[in-house]
């Protein structure tokens, strides 16, 4: 696990931990994006699937999610955190790739916590971003939660990266770097 985070063991996992010992990239965006983003965070995904590399995140927003089913489609290792307590059942899209040990289901709740809040959700995208090297955030809505953790990311000095988009000016006034169409390596190089 990453620097400064607690140990792998304070956490409830399904799947092998050692996903996390490859070079990883945070995946974290606003729920409603602009056209352009999204056409673009697709590409990179599309990209990104067959790297390797993993893909934290808690693939939770409509964005997210659909970048979770271009990943599935790959090769890459995916680490999915829940703002809840871990599902009783693995959901049929992760069971070949979890077989495959190509996923990883963390969650830093206990079994009580069957329900995601906005304060779970806040936690556990601040795992995510823990977790990772590298920190993509296609899309933050201006005054949103995802721009204040983007606040937060850049005051970490944590690298903070998001698209060479219009839309994204508010991400990139807080020093991320600019990843543009084929510029993958800006993610996945060390």
């Amino acid at each position: 696990m990453r620097q400064g985070n607690d140990s792998v063991s304070d956490l409830r996992m399904i799947g092998d931990a050692a996903i996390l010992d490859r070079r990883s990239i945070a995946l974290i965006c606003s729920v409603k994006c602009p056209g352009s983003v999204i056409l673009q965070t697709y590409d990179l995904m599309r990209s990104l699937r067959s790297e390797n590399v993993t893909v934290v995140s808690g693939f939770h927003s409509p964005m997210e999610r659909e970048c979770l089913n271009i990943l599935l489609r790959g090769t890459c290792r995916i680490a999915i955190c829940y703002a809840r307590s871990l599902p009783k059942r693995t959901p049929t899209d992760y069971r070949q790739a979890l077989k495959d040990g190509r996923i990883l289901m963390l969650s830093a709740f206990d079994d009580k916590q069957t329900r995601a809040t906005k304060q779970t959700s806040a936690e556990r995208n601040r795992l995510v971003a823990s977790l990772a090297d590298v920190i993509f955030v296609p899309y933050a809505a201006e005054g949103a939660k995802a721009e204040a953790l983007c606040r937060e990311i850049a005051a970490q000095g944590k690298p903070l990266r998001t698209l060479d988009d219009e839309h994204c000016t508010n991400v990139l006034s807080l020093g991320a770097e600019a990843v543009g169409a084929g510029e993958i390596n800006k993610l996945i190089e060390r």
